[in-house]
């Protein structure tokens, strides 16, 4: 497991790399490589934090693991490659896009890699899967690391916009402070729950208007 994190990041999060828990998920992460393939790809496991400096995060997207199937995962939430399929979950972000930011075309792939270099931290909770098995990676210590970076960008920043969609995401609400940042919380954008919530939220031009408000350029949504 690669930690050559992005260098704003390593200041604030290299103390994780000794504890405990990580030293174990290391050994995990070793194990598991022996007998299975493990998604993403070492060199893109922290590609979230390497696109989106913590100085730079203007929203944050949390979504819980990566894909699981061949060529999906590179390592930023709800993202893929270019020429991978656009999932599901994605698609219905699309339309709830075309509904919500004036002049939004959808676009013909799934990279969002776009978004993580204009300030959106595309964070799944847990930076790992095993292959073909959904939340394989889970409890084994990434949670752990996760939450730390939310709860530091937190603590020493101001104004982030937090977009929490569905159960998992909207527990992370108590690692943030609602004083100094925007928490807007909607269902899933899977197809089993999009219509209980998410179709109709508005939250790319709600964040940009708070972005606007903070005196912050607002995101371009377009990829």
């Amino acid at each position: 497991m690669s930690i050559q994190l992005e260098s704003s990041w390593k200041a604030v999060l290299a103390p994780e790399f000794a504890k405990p828990y990580m030293q174990q998920l290391k050994g995990f992460l070793q194990e598991e490589k022996k007998e299975h393939t493990v998604f993403p790809p070492s060199n893109l496991i922290f590609n979230a934090f390497d696109h989106t400096p913590f100085d730079k995060v203007k929203v944050v997207i949390l979504g819980q693991d990566p894909y699981h199937n061949v060529g999906q995962a590179h390592g930023l939430s709800f993202s893929v490659p270019q020429g991978v399929a656009i999932p599901p979950s994605l698609r219905n972000m699309y339309q709830e896009l075309s509904t919500d930011i004036a002049g939004f075309r959808i676009p013909t792939h799934g990279d969002l890699t776009a978004w993580a270099n204009r300030g959106v931290l595309l964070l799944n909770a847990t930076l790992t899967v095993r292959a073909h098995t959904a939340g394989a990676h889970q409890g084994k210590g990434w949670e752990a690391f996760t939450d730390k970076a939310i709860a530091e960008l937190s603590a020493r920043r101001t104004g982030i916009v937090f977009l929490l969609w569905g159960r998992y995401a909207k527990n992370k609400a108590a690692l943030i402070d609602y004083r100094k940042h925007h928490i807007l919380t909607a269902a899933h954008p899977s197809p089993f729950s999009a219509y209980n919530g998410f179709f109709g939220c508005k939250h790319f031009s709600k964040a940009n208007a708070f972005l606007i408000k903070e005196g912050l350029e607002p995101i371009d949504w377009q990829v």
